[in-house]
């Protein structure tokens, strides 16, 4: 129990413990101060409340080559983060931000890593995660789709739905993640639309609704018709820069249509729109937010097209900064003591200074510069001197950040992907696991002079989730397990230019990676015992059995029902069992 002077500021008090109770010498200064403190405590959780609203943190997935590095670079043009946009290898354009900075990438024209970009757009602040397309990387695209509240969705109207898409869009499903998608390319011949959106809405199991229509396609595309404003925007075609000449014709019947595109087009639009308006149900949001209708946009991101519409439709229809699920119940972004966790985690994001930054979603509350937080798993409390947003490789540092932000945390090696962050509660995130690998190589050290930079440039490169890491004994033989073949040639590539180390890898014929988890300590003994050459460790010491085969795995779970064997790493949840 406090008793208080009179004179006693009481905002300094609630500043430092608004919940620490309070009595005074009379009634009247109890009520007149406790009032202060409840409004003083309303209006911070209002303007936290303001800031979380602005927040829209989202992320762009597609198959590979369908534009959505494009559309990304195209967003940022729109929003006025950057005022010059080209492709990834024009290397005649002086670009002010690009969202593929690793070297590889620039090689290759592929993502090959998540990026993070934020900027302002009417008011709201737009996290955008840029997520590898190729397949070989699509656990770095799954890890990054736990981090955001919706997904742009990117289509190539010319190949349509591709089996990446339909995978990407399945793990949307799972979370019941919002999605708009983006049919991109429509300067080049592709599929008729409404073949499309029949496609759509067979191969990916939603509904879609919309948004805009093409106007023709290929060399005669000449805009789109946006349906929510009934209006026609024609756009001159400019790779580089926001087109300025925007024409707007609110009535399709207006011979002014007919002027400016013709009357075969005019005619066409006008038949497209009533059977549209016919076929599909007006938007409804609710559904969109609830992950049951997908609003469908056109354009062609390389010269602009449609765009500005998609970008106006997402700062007002998609949703704020969401709930998070937890070991010990739901977090809502509102409440009023920081979390978040790791998602994400990159060494060397600028060769020059050899740097490792975990990238961290916050959840809830506010996160503040150089204020200890405690960091669950290791169960000791860390600060943060220079916390950093990002413009794909440019950053800055940051004095607090709140729910719906990504923010880059220097790493000594204290984090590892899945990691949670607390004002001080005892609880962790969940829905960031690591799945089973596909391919196993044993890596081969080709230069015994540099064990310590392979070793630590395998360690690092895994713990960012690039690929995993099994290690066997006797030996200390380390296995990469990774989903593609890709994966190694970027590992290769990077140990070589950022570690100073070289290496081979030798094939291994595993067939499987599933973790044991058991109570019967005597059986899991038994079990490494007798399969010793096919158990190792994972980075975190975890008991992994490397089966040859599925029949060999069939067998091992047969023949020992006393262990579970886990195909992903969430075991505190419903995690998949072989």
């Amino acid at each position: 129990m406090n008793v208080l002077p009179v004179n006693y500021p009481a905002v300094h008090y609630f500043g430092q413990n608004p919940k620490q109770p309070v009595t005074f010498t009379t009634n009247r200064l109890q009520i007149s101060v406790t009032y202060y403190f409840c409004t003083a405590k309303k209006s911070f959780m209002s303007a936290l409340q303001q800031e979380i609203n602005k927040r829209k943190t989202f992320a762009i997935i597609s198959h590979p080559d369908a534009g959505k590095t494009t559309l990304t670079e195209k967003l940022l043009l729109f929003g006025g983060a950057i005022q010059v946009a080209g492709a990834v290898k024009n290397n005649k354009i002086k670009k002010t931000a690009a969202s593929d900075f690793m070297e590889i990438e620039k090689q290759r024209g592929i993502s090959v890593a998540t990026s993070v970009m934020t900027f302002e757009y009417k008011g709201k602040l737009v996290n955008i995660l840029d997520t590898p397309g190729h397949k070989d990387f699509a656990e770095d695209t799954y890890r990054t789709l736990s981090a955001v509240d919706s997904v742009i969705l990117v289509i190539d109207a010319a190949s349509g739905v591709e089996s990446q898409t339909e995978k990407l869009m399945e793990v949307c499903r799972m979370r019941d993640t919002p999605v708009l998608i983006f049919v991109n390319k429509l300067d080049r011949e592709g599929h008729d639309p409404f073949i499309l959106m029949d496609e759509l809405e067979e191969k990916l199991s939603i509904k879609v609704k919309p948004m805009t229509w093409p106007i023709g396609m290929g060399q005669r595309f000449k805009g789109v018709y946006n349906l929510p404003e009934k209006g026609v925007n024609l756009f001159e075609a400019d790779k580089q820069r926001i087109s300025k000449d925007i024409i707007a014709i609110k009535d399709l019947s207006s011979s002014r249509l007919n002027e400016i595109i013709g009357d075969a087009a005019a005619d066409q639009l006008r038949e497209d729109i009533e059977l549209v308006e016919g076929v599909y149900d007006d938007f409804d949001k609710h559904e969109y937010e609830s992950a049951r209708v997908a609003p469908v946009f056109f354009g062609s991101a390389l010269n602009n097209f449609g765009v500005q519409e998609l970008l106006d439709a997402f700062v007002n229809i998609a949703p704020e900064p969401q709930p998070r699920t937890t070991d010990h119940g739901e977090v809502k972004p509102d409440d009023e003591k920081f979390s978040g966790f790791i998602f994400k985690i990159h060494a060397n994001i600028d060769p020059r200074h050899r740097d490792r930054i975990a990238f961290l979603r916050v959840c809830s509350g506010r996160f503040e510069r150089n204020t200890f937080y405690r960091h669950v798993r290791q169960g000791k409390k860390i600060k943060f001197s220079n916390p950093y947003s990002f413009m794909a490789r440019s950053k800055e540092v940051v004095d607090d950040a709140y729910a719906g932000d990504v923010i880059g945390l220097y790493d000594t090696g204290n984090f590892k992907i899945g990691d949670t962050l607390t004002e001080g509660e005892d609880f962790s995130y969940k829905g960031v696991p690591v799945f089973s690998p596909e391919i196993f190589r044993e890596v081969i050290n080709k230069d015994p002079l540099k064990t310590k930079q392979l070793d630590k440039g395998v360690r690092q490169l895994t713990e960012e989730g690039v690929a995993q890491m099994f290690t066997q004994q006797p030996g200390n033989i380390k296995i990469v397990g990774t989903v593609g073949e890709l994966q190694f040639e970027v590992i290769k590539h990077r140990l070589e230019n950022e570690y100073g180390a070289s290496c081979e890898f030798r094939p291994k014929p595993f067939y499987k990676a599933v973790w044991l988890t058991t109570d019967n300590e005597a059986k899991l003994k038994e079990f490494m015992r007798i399969k010793g050459r096919n158990v190792g460790y994972d980075k975190d010491d975890r008991p992994v059995f490397l089966a040859e085969s599925k029949f060999l795995l069939e067998t091992a779970v047969r023949d020992y029902p006393e262990i579970e064997f886990h195909t992903n790493t969430e075991f505190k949840t419903d995690a998949q069992t072989v």
